[in-house]
């Protein structure tokens, strides 16, 4: 018996794109669930990842969309490229609504000018299971828009999980990824990270590009996963990885291509002086970090600084995943000034130039001091700071000022 579907927050989003639109692009990270979550929209499948099917469609693509009972599911678009081309003119030809569901793990092709679906697939990202979603709680108005218009009163009700420092610490390394986290023991999760990262490192690359040491990209990879959650330029990731600086600039497009690294460019206004420019590297999952650098719970507990950094991981890929659900469009950044005078985790940024924003403290009692950086946005911006939030690993959320309040990390989900 198949183990039963688990909601996740692109489902609602999913159904009503394709239900108006010919084609829809979901796009995410390899193993975070694309597939069973857009096969159950689909009335025909075709695998790309299974080699008799991918044979089939690279011979003749038309061909093998022609007669499928629609929706049809193409899964994994970029292991025949040319199976775009084949939408394209389909589409074109009858641009009916809930034609094609395309999934893919590669964002080069996407960004491409080039690209076939240009004008044609309205993109939906998807990325790993949040821990709302893990836990079925799955609010009918994303947190983030509940910020936009109430100001940091949806995170003071409370959170109704308790956990400490070591149990977000849990979290994070639970990571995701569905296939784990959802069917495997606790102890078994490892094995099957570090075999995702060896298959990133091996089959996956290969698929994009042949140029590439395995070895060299390990420690690449290892280089960055180091320096998750970090503004360190990219000449340290790669004088750490013992790559030259050619080399390192293309394994960081592939792993961005791969969908395995991500940023937060920083944020700017002219209302505040000495802004640096530079984006906040992160691991798209605090998970696979830690199965990169081979590093246990009980050893990141030993570790302040990566501890902070996978604290941090983690708290954005709890954002970044209800971006696409939001009807305020925000956008996530990071600010940070000159010789660091003033830094802020993140800056959630809506229309007009409003702004929330966090800060992240791996502490449980924080004080107006860490809370110091928000109140000087504050009173930079005036009524363009809607609120602002220190995330903790305490129990209680509790207020510091009028709009800028102390909460547990829980309070993202609960």
């Amino acid at each position: 018996m198949p183990a039963p579907y688990q909601p996740r927050l692109v489902d609602d989003l999913l159904a009503r794109r394709l239900a108006n639109h010919p084609a829809v692009l979901l796009v995410g990270p390899r193993a975070t669930g694309k597939t069973t979550t857009a096969a159950r929209l689909a009335r025909s499948v075709l695998r790309l990842d299974e080699r008799a099917q991918a044979v089939a469609v690279e011979a003749d693509p038309d061909a093998a969309l022609h007669g499928l009972d629609e929706p049809i599911l193409i899964d994994e678009w970029q292991i025949v490229p040319d199976v775009l081309g084949a939408v394209k003119r389909s589409v074109d030809a009858d641009p009916r609504p809930g034609r094609f569901v395309i999934t893919g793990s590669v964002r080069g092709d996407v960004d491409s000018p080039m690209w076939p679906g240009t004008g044609r697939l309205l993109r939906v990202a998807m990325f790993g299971l949040t821990v709302g979603e893990l836990r079925g709680s799955l609010p009918s108005v994303p947190l983030l828009d509940r910020l936009a218009v109430d100001g940091i009163e949806p995170l003071m009700n409370g959170s109704t999980e308790q956990l400490d420092l070591r149990g977000y610490a849990e979290l994070a390394a639970g990571g995701g990824f569905p296939q784990p986290v959802l069917r495997l023991p606790t102890t078994e999760r490892g094995a099957w990270l570090e075999s995702y990262v060896d298959q990133l490192l091996t089959r996956d690359a290969a698929m994009v590009t042949s140029h590439r040491d395995p070895q060299l990209l390990r420690r690449y990879l290892e280089a960055c996963a180091l320096n998750t959650a970090g503004i360190t330029g990219h000449r340290s990731i790669y004088s750490a990885a013992g790559v030259a600086k050619a080399t390192g600039e293309a394994y960081e497009q592939l792993l961005r291509n791969l969908l395995i690294i991500d940023t937060l460019p920083a944020w700017w206004t002219n209302r505040i002086k000495r802004l640096i420019r530079g984006p906040k590297r992160y691991i798209i999952d605090p998970s696979l970090a830690l199965a990169a650098l081979r590093v246990s719970v009980t050893g990141l507990m030993k570790d302040g600084d990566l501890l902070g950094r996978i604290i941090d991981t983690f708290v954005v890929s709890q954002l970044r995943a209800q971006l696409v659900n939001c009807e305020t469009q925000p956008r996530l950044h990071h600010l940070r000034q000159e010789k660091g005078q003033h830094e802020i985790d993140i800056i959630v940024e809506y229309g007009g130039g409003r702004v929330f924003a966090f800060e992240i403290k791996s502490g449980n009692a924080p004080t107006r001091d860490d809370a110091r950086h928000l109140a000087w946005l504050r009173s930079e911006l005036g009524d363009r700071f809607i609120g602002g939030a220190v995330l903790h690993t305490g129990p209680r959320a509790f207020r510091l000022y009028d709009d800028i309040a102390a909460v547990p990390i829980a309070a993202l989900w609960s």
